[in-house]
């Protein structure tokens, strides 16, 4: 049976409800060489962000999979702490984000060296937690992928191929988004465990109908701005007239406890989807079953293994 890996352990598919399948609870933007890079005191994290994860759950939110990968402060410990003050489930990735944030150790090694590192996360648990990654968090250079970006985005792939788990990419540009999906095919990756995170960000709609009849997820992520509502919409019921709801996703890229700002700076609220877009979405015309389908069914479908 099919479930979602989290902090709190496997969620099948009647214990999940709303899931938010893009969203940040610690992540530290700067490169890893600079000084205090993914450093914080647990504690201050916890009372930041765990008051956070609560509103989510009073709005409806039932998981949030947390994309923090390593090379944007991955920092598992720190986010099972929260968890578990919260006693809210989050899905944590494996993986690594793109150059120039990419650990040297990553430029060293070699893409089976990649793939075994991934698979022991993924089955095993990430560092000293004991807690399984539930997916795979990646990137791609807005210029195409560089070496070694193929390199990670081919060790996910055979990681994907074994274990079911899905690969989400922070992807900006179609063409390159389109570049991946064939890399995951020739080495027999299902194109349908793909993520294209970021898909509104390329203007050109008809990648993300191509992508998405490729079998790929399309997620539009960055949900949150009143003054961007009706773009995300229109966007919206742009897939659903095209038959691919089921290839949809949608979250708000919010949050989070920053270490780079003093005290972690202000979150965002994970709430703007369920108080304000979904009652949009409604007088937009979208029906309450699509709506369910995108914000229930949809992400667990995306995410479970």
């Amino acid at each position: 049976m099919n479930a979602l890996i989290t902090t709190l352990g496997a969620l099948n598919a009647t214990q999940s409800g709303m899931i938010l399948s893009h969203e940040h609870v610690f992540v530290d933007l700067r490169t890893p060489d600079q000084p205090g890079y993914a450093q914080a005191k647990t504690a201050m994290v916890v009372a930041l962000m765990a008051p956070e994860l609560e509103r989510a759950r009073a709005a409806g939110v039932s998981a949030i999979v947390e994309c923090s990968t390593v090379g944007v402060g991955r920092r598992a410990d720190i986010l099972c702490a929260v968890s578990e003050a919260a006693h809210f489930p989050l899905v944590l990735p494996t993986g690594i984000y793109r150059e120039p944030w990419a650990p040297d150790w990553a430029h060293a090694a070699s893409e089976v060296e990649l793939f075994e590192w991934m698979l022991g996360e993924l089955n095993g648990g990430i560092e000293q937690t004991g807690v399984q990654a539930g997916f795979i968090k990646l990137s791609a250079g807005d210029d195409g992928l560089t070496p070694c970006e193929v390199k990670i985005l081919r060790a996910a792939a055979h990681a994907s191929r074994l274990t079911g788990a899905a690969i989400g990419s922070h992807t900006m540009r179609g063409d390159v988004a389109l570049q991946q999906i064939e890399i995951l095919e020739e080495c027999g990756c299902d194109p349908r465990r793909f993520i294209w995170i970021h898909a509104s960000m390329e203007r050109d709609f008809n990648y993300n109908l191509q992508a998405a009849l490729r079998g790929a997820w399309i997620e539009y992520d960055q949900i949150g701005d009143p003054l961007d509502d009706h773009r995300f919409i229109a966007r919206i019921q742009l897939m659903l007239q095209a038959n691919l709801g089921d290839h949809l996703l949608l979250s708000q890229d919010r949050g989070w406890y920053d270490p780079a700002v003093p005290d972690g700076g202000t979150p965002k609220p994970y709430t703007y989807l369920s108080e304000k877009f979904i009652p949009r979405m409604r007088t937009a015309g979208v029906d309450a079953a699509t709506i369910h389908k995108l914000i229930v069914e949809n992400p667990f479908h995306a995410f479970a293994r």
